[in-house]
C-alpha cells in the first residue's frame, strides 16, 4: 500500500492581501489547503510544510526573519510537522525534503501551495523525477499575473497553463473536492 504525504508549499504571509507579493486567489487556495491538511492529519499522513526565504534582506518578499516570510495562520504547522526552509525555487534543492519523505517511507506526494508557475511547478517536476507518484490539488494553488514582453498573462491563465503542463506528464491533477472524495473512498 502506498505511503502518502502532503507537501504544502510557501503559503506565507507575503502572498496574502497586505503582503509584499499578493497572489490572485490565495485565500481560496489556502482554505482548500487547510482542508487537505486536516484530512491528512485525520488519516495519520505526514504533512510537510515548505517555507521560502530569500538569502538577503534586499529581497522583494520573503525577507529573512520578517512577518511576511512566516507561514500563514490558515495553514500553520503543528509542532510535530516539519517545516523545510528553502532558498531556492525547487523545494528539494539544498534542503532535507527528500530525506524527510524517504525516512517516512513515502512513495506518493500530494502538492498544494504557491506559486503555481514557480515553486509548485518545480517541486512537482522534481518529485516526479525522484520517482514519487505525484498529485497536485489545482484549486489549492495560487498564482499571479505574469508579463512577457508587452503581454500580460492573467493569473488564471498562468495557473491554467502550468496546471495543463503538469497534468500532461508530471502529475495527476484533482480539485480539493475530488481528492477528498477519492481519499474517503480509498479509506
Amino acid at each position: 500500500m502506498a505511503k502518502r504525504a502532503l507537501i504544502v508549499i510557501d503559503l506565507q504571509n507575503d502572498y496574502f492581501p497586505g503582503g509584499k507579493w499578493t497572489l490572485s486567489g490565495v485565500e481560496a487556495a489556502a482554505a482548500n489547503a487547510a482542508r487537505l491538511i486536516a484530512a491528512a492529519r485525520a488519516a495519520g499522513e505526514p504533512v510537510i510544510h515548505i517555507r521560502h526565504e530569500f538569502p538577503t534582506t534586499e529581497a522583494p518578499f520573503f525577507v529573512p526573519g520578517s512577518k511576511g516570510s512566516e507561514i500563514h495562520p490558515a495553514v500553520a504547522n503543528r509542532a510535530d510537522e516539519p517545516v523545510v526552509l528553502k532558498h531556492q525555487i525547487n523545494s528539494f534543492r539544498d534542503t532535507n525534503l527528500k530525506e524527510l519523505l524517504d525516512a517516512r517511507g513515502v512513495d506518493e506526494v500530494v502538492i498544494c501551495g504557491a506559486m503555481s508557475h514557480m515553486c509548485v511547478d518545480a517541486c512537482t517536476r522534481a518529485a516526479t523525477d525522484f520517482g514519487y507518484k505525484v498529485t497536485v490539488i489545482h484549486d489549492a494553488c495560487a498564482s499571479r499575473d505574469l508579463t512577457f514582453g508587452n503581454t500580460t498573462v492573467p493569473a488564471a491563465h498562468a495557473h491554467a497553463a502550468f496546471m495543463a503542463a503538469l497534468g500532461f506528464a508530471y502529475a495527476t491533477l484533482l480539485s480539493t473536492e475530488d481528492y477528498l472524495g477519492n481519499a474517503a473512498i480509498a479509506a
